[in-house]
């Protein structure tokens, strides 16, 4: 038997500009910028983390850049339509005129009495802030542009764009472990039989036929997994339910198992460690190129290869 997923580990997307990328959510939306390292798969692409101030699981929105031109995604389905921040009730004015002053359009409404600010990255990714008043276990960033009391708190949900219901729903029931906790407006919401941060996977149905992978699009959502020996298990599960999960990836902050579910959506389970302080001092984190030892020996070729990047601006607090 499988233990349940106590929720979201990571969301990766894909970005164009690295450095619009990273001006965006650390200058814009108060992410440490936690780590730079490159696309083990694609080593000429950067791989970008932004977190709460230590990088905890289920805090992270990571990003390949992609610079080439004519890489764009298109949304549909069996893609992450957005993925949603958790935001205290008392920061939601705060929000909503950071987001006017940097330019940011967005739309605001209620849902499941909550309290939603909509929006998009540069490249189209959707966002959501969730006013909730439900536990967090981000660490904030102290030196963020964002005062502490109003930064993200790690993730509140996702929500995935499928054909139909049934196929994902019974993969998020049977193998996760999620239950079907509400259904609204065309939305159904599930819950990690765990709870706590992160906890909640949305589904909405689309006509807009299957999405295409590149800039602008989701690339993977992961969930959180306490050890290789329960990421075992998933496999298992995962295998045992007619889907084809990959091997144990070693990705140096924690280790991977990938498994495309029926909806066309991409799952990965990531272990909760060894975590971002693997190669870098906690104080540190971000501020050069990290590269795993079986790629160090590459680091002048890799570095030539990787598009212009200065690092990203922090912005003002905005109070």
């Amino acid at each position: 038997m499988t233990p349940d997923t106590p929720g979201l580990h990571h969301v990766t997307a894909i970005a164009g500009d690295p450095q619009d990328n990273a001006d965006f959510y650390v200058g814009t939306l108060g992410l440490r910028f936690v780590k730079q390292t490159v696309n083990h798969d694609d080593t000429s692409t950067y791989h970008f983390y932004f977190g709460d101030g230590e990088g905890s699981p289920g805090t992270n929105i990571t990003f390949f850049p992609w610079t080439d031109r004519g890489r764009e995604g298109r949304f549909g389905a069996g893609q992450t339509k957005t993925t949603a921040y958790a935001i205290p009730p008392e920061s939601v004015d705060y929000w909503r005129d950071r987001l006017e002053s940097e330019g940011v359009a967005f739309e605001a409404e209620d849902r499941f009495d909550e309290r939603v600010l909509r929006f998009s990255d540069p490249d189209g990714i959707g966002l959501e802030l969730v006013a909730t008043d439900a536990e967090t276990a981000a660490t904030p960033w102290e030196d963020g542009p964002v005062p502490a009391e109003h930064q993200l708190r790690g993730f509140y949900s996702v929500t995935l764009a499928v054909d139909e219901f049934g196929p994902t729903e019974t993969i998020l029931t049977d193998v996760l472990g999620y239950e079907l906790e509400a259904e609204a407006d065309g939305r159904r919401r599930y819950r990690s039989a765990t709870g706590g941060p992160g906890s909640i996977v949305d589904l909405v149905e689309t006509d807009a036929g299957r999405g295409q992978l590149g800039v602008g699009t989701v690339h993977h959502v992961a969930f959180a997994a306490e050890s290789v020996e329960e990421q075992e298990r998933w496999r298992q599960a995962f295998a045992d339910a007619g889907l084809s999960p990959s091997e144990v990836i070693d990705r140096k902050y924690f280790q991977s198992i990938y498994v495309r579910e029926p909806g066309g959506v991409r799952f990965e389970l990531a272990t909760t460690g060894p975590g971002f302080t693997e190669d870098e001092h906690l104080d540190e984190l971000g501020e050069r190129l990290a590269l795993p030892a079986w790629l160090e020996d590459e680091r002048e070729a890799i570095e030539a290869r990787l598009p212009d990047f200065d690092g990203p601006t922090v912005g003002s607090s905005g109070d």
